[in-house]
């Protein structure tokens, strides 16, 4: 009885999502936020509570997350983020400073204590990729001059992940300074290792990898990332850092097959794993944070658009692209999550969970709507604001958005 209870009401979710996955692209929106609500629905406190199914969907909501990882370090080869590292680390400082630390500070304000701080500090940072990557796609902006900016601060997000996760495994899982240093310090030696070996070696893995059946490619690469992870768990590091750097080492066409055939994957559990999420938030308890989050909102919104236009500045793009480059930016999702729930799952701050919850509703609704809107907004507060010879405003017929790829 018990299996056949479990069996329904999986497969009631995995049904549900899907459906929710057509709803949100009929529309043309990322389908995170209805994932979260239909976690909120199903959880403690919830419209239907589940019973039998929880610690199946836990399972599948940690292979979520280690191949949401594994499939972010399949885009980059060793080569590409040291270069990347080299070239646009300014705009990766940037970038941290103006964003992760107003996460710090309202964590502060709270009264939730260092740990929660840092952790917060991750949320408010570290944006979308898979958001922000739809909507490039969506709006035709792919081959647009501040793209690779986009995609570079993004890509320093990425890499940073493979410092910051191990320093927040260590925070919540409540180790002293000594062993918190010594799991930064393998974390990091295990990093630089699998760098070099990916620089000098990486043909040779991939080749030790690769098969011309895509049954025997899918079950050595999914095998050896889920060995890595749980060893990189383990050793304290974390399972996703495991997965990133797993992804990292592949590369060629190894990395491009193993791509294709996880991506289906990949969506399914990463889906699972912000229902997960959603099932340990209480609605009744996303009220009273809703403020604090709305203020949080606001301001990340706007650090991550000067995040942007500096970027893009530096690199030489014109005005035009700055603002486009800044409204990109704003979408945080998936990576936000996985943070909050490293402190939801060790019972860090009760509210952390409900606040990063309704944080993210909020941005990975409205970052679609400033890729959009924040340029042609801005040009039209410039030409408004602009005077006249006599000295009156000048008054100009409204201008219409257009995108184009040598702005």
């Amino acid at each position: 009885m018990h299996s056949a209870v479990l069996l329904i009401e999986f497969g009631s979710i995995i049904l549900g999502l899907g459906l929710l996955g057509r709803f949100a692209a009929r529309f043309r929106f990322s389908p995170i936020p209805l994932y979260l609500l239909a976690g909120l629905a199903f959880g403690e406190g919830g419209l239907l509570p589940l019973g039998a199914s929880e610690e199946f969907v836990a399972t599948g909501a940690e292979i979520g997350v280690i191949l949401l990882l594994l499939m972010l370090g399949l885009e980059y080869t060793a080569s590409d983020l040291i270069s990347n590292l080299k070239a646009h680390y300014p705009s990766g400082l940037v970038d941290c400073a103006l964003n992760a630390v107003p996460g710090a500070a309202a964590a502060l304000l709270l009264g939730w204590g260092p740990v929660a701080a840092v952790v917060l500090a991750g949320v408010t940072w570290i944006s979308s990729s898979g958001v922000i990557a739809k909507v490039l796609g969506d709006l035709g902006r792919v081959g647009n001059r501040e793209t690779p900016v986009i995609l570079s601060v993004l890509v320093l997000e990425d890499l940073a992940m493979a410092v910051y996760l191990p320093i927040v495994t260590a925070l919540v899982a409540g180790v002293g300074l000594a062993a918190g240093s010594v799991t930064l310090a393998i974390a990091l030696g295990a990093a630089g290792l699998v760098l070099f070996a990916a620089v000098r070696y990486g043909r040779v893995i991939s080749r030790f990898v690769s098969s011309d059946d895509p049954e025997k490619l899918l079950l050595v690469v999914l095998g050896l990332t889920i060995l890595v992870a749980g060893v990189a768990q383990q050793l304290q590091v974390s399972a996703a850092v495991g997965a990133f750097l797993v992804g990292i080492a592949l590369s060629g066409e190894v990395a491009e097959g193993a791509h294709t055939l996880l991506s289906p994957l990949r969506d399914l559990f990463a889906a699972v794993f912000f229902v997960f999420f959603g099932l340990h938030t209480d609605p009744a308890s996303i009220p009273p944070v809703l403020a604090p989050a709305l203020a949080l909102a606001v301001v990340t919104a706007a650090t991550k658009i000067a995040t942007g236009y500096w970027a893009a500045r530096r690199a030489g793009i014109s005005v035009k692209g700055r603002w486009r480059a800044g409204g990109a930016l704003v979408a945080r999702g998936e990576f936000s999550i996985v943070i909050a729930g490293l402190a939801v799952t060790a019972g860090i701050e009760p509210s952390l969970g409900p606040l990063a919850t309704a944080y993210v509703l909020i941005l990975v609704i409205v970052g679609p709507l400033t890729a959009r809107y924040t340029e042609p907004l801005a040009a039209r507060w410039s030409r408004r604001g602009r005077p006249r010879a006599d000295g009156a405003p000048t008054q100009l017929p409204e201008p219409v958005p257009q995108t184009r790829v040598g702005d």
